[in-house]
């Protein structure tokens, strides 16, 4: 047995390991002229989970649900990992509370 510190240390290392990853599938149309968040996703080892507006799907892998989301040639879709670094940062009032 280890100290309550050091277990706690073990479980959070864990979680970081396993967390699975979040993405969006975005839809853009034509060459950069619009673009929109037409799901959400979230990673996991062995398949990825996605939802968008009253749907709900599970794929092998983010890349295979790229294709529900491109209903013709002129609306394309791709996978973009979600980067909390490149946030738009807050001005203004404070949205905490």
């Amino acid at each position: 047995m280890c100290g309550e510190a050091e277990f706690a240390a073990l479980v959070e290392g864990m979680v970081a390991d396993e967390a699975p990853r979040l993405f969006a599938i975005v839809q853009e149309y034509r060459r950069r002229v619009d673009a929109r968040i037409a799901a959400w996703g979230i990673a996991f080892a062995d398949h990825a989970e996605v939802v968008a507006q009253g749907v709900q799907c599970r794929v092998g892998a983010p890349e295979d649900a790229v294709r529900l989301f491109t209903p013709d040639h002129r609306i394309g879709a791709r996978v973009v990992w979600c980067n909390p670094d490149a946030a738009t940062p807050r001005t203004g009032r404070d949205d905490a509370g």
